[in-house]
């Protein structure tokens, strides 16, 4: 990006600009397609799933369903192409799976997946990364369960508080190290600033630090591959991303801290085509679109004789406030590079071309 000018830098276009008569939690993509879903709560607290369309530049709502209590969070990451199933948590922590052509009852359901709201949810398995499908969540009872669909009632990992112990709500998961069918690891993050890194194959935790403030999102680069990049957004108006590729004995994984927004930084999503490109979204209203370039060399020999990672620096391509209210969701379509789609807490879901991303 160096000497790039003005006219050629990314820029952040709103295509469809759609009010909603819901708080808007959650909004994804409906894999290879031009749909997406938003999951959210009316005014009378129910619970909403909506089904839009793009047609000629205007969103055209095709399915809805109503639920007795609020849906919170969602994903398509365990299901594959042909089902494109949706997996949500929601305010009474009930995990449940939905085919979108038949939104009547769900497919799949643990009526108490958690004890009270889940606050967070994400797949694998399915569109991407190896080994059997899995649903991990989140919830404010501090717990984070792995569920197979394949097997009703019972997660098959749980991470749960100790006995005795403070229970933390956990707010953001997320899955990684997904390269092979014996290799998958969750990373949580906690409203105290904990963050917990778990290997599902040892079934233990792996890593664990403290970012200082609460962990509004985790997300990797890519789920796919081998470890390699991982972003922590908090409440403070700044993000860590680490190099997860060299694990030091003594300080752990190496990291960078960057200010952003100027308000709490809600989430993190990586672009599906260039994951060194990512959006982080605002308490304030405001997207801001950044970009990783690796240092020279990504580890040097510490002087005990472990090697130490190296971080590179992140630039910051392009940003922009759509509304007085938090960015509460953004997803990227993962087959037209640049089109995306925002959940803000005004009641509102807006459609947004990225241009330019393929210069970068």
């Amino acid at each position: 990006m160096a000497g790039l000018d003005a006219s050629n830098k990314p820029q952040i276009i709103e295509h469809i600009h759609k009010s909603l008569n819901l708080t808007v939690y959650d909004t994804k993509w409906v894999p290879c397609s031009a749909r997406f879903i938003v999951l959210g709560s009316p005014p009378r607290q129910t619970g909403n799933i909506q089904v839009y369309n793009l047609v000629h530049g205007d969103a055209e709502l095709a399915a809805e369903l109503e639920m007795p209590k609020s849906f919170k969070c969602g994903t398509f990451g365990h299901s594959t192409l042909a089902d494109r199933h949706l997996a949500t948590g929601d305010f009474a922590g009930q995990m449940a799976i939905w085919d979108l052509e038949r939104l009547t009852t769900p497919i799949f359901s643990v009526p108490d997946a958690h004890s009270t709201i889940i606050n967070c949810i994400d797949g694998c398995g399915g569109l991407r990364g190896a080994g059997a499908p899995e649903i991990v969540t989140g919830g404010r009872d501090g717990c984070v369960h792995v569920w197979d669909p394949r097997q009703k009632d019972r997660p098959v990992a749980s991470m749960e508080p100790e006995e005795g112990a403070v229970v933390r709500d956990c707010w953001s998961v997320s899955f990684g190290d997904a390269h092979s069918a014996d290799d998958r690891v969750v990373c949580a993050g906690y409203d105290n600033g904990d963050v917990k890194l778990f290997d599902l194959a040892a079934g233990k935790i792996r890593w664990e630090t403290n970012v200082s403030n609460g962990v509004c999102g985790v997300e990797f680069d890519r789920k796919d591959i081998a470890m390699n990049k991982l972003v922590i957004t908090t409440l403070e108006s700044r993000y860590r991303l680490y190099d997860m590729r060299t694990h030091h004995p003594v300080h752990g994984y190496s990291f960078l801290s960057q200010a952003a927004h100027e308000s709490t930084v809600w989430a993190c999503r990586h672009l599906p085509q260039n994951r060194d490109v990512f959006m982080t979204c605002g308490g304030n209203g405001s997207l801001e679109l950044w970009k990783y370039s690796y240092p020279t060399q990504r580890k040097i020999k510490e002087k005990d004789g472990h090697d130490k990672g190296v971080l590179g620096q992140v630039q910051l391509l392009q940003k922009k406030t759509f509304s007085t209210q938090p960015v509460a969701s953004f997803d990227w379509n993962s087959d037209k590079e640049g089109l995306c789609v925002m959940g803000c807490l005004d009641q509102t879901v807006r459609v947004l071309i990225c241009t330019k991303l393929n210069l970068l």
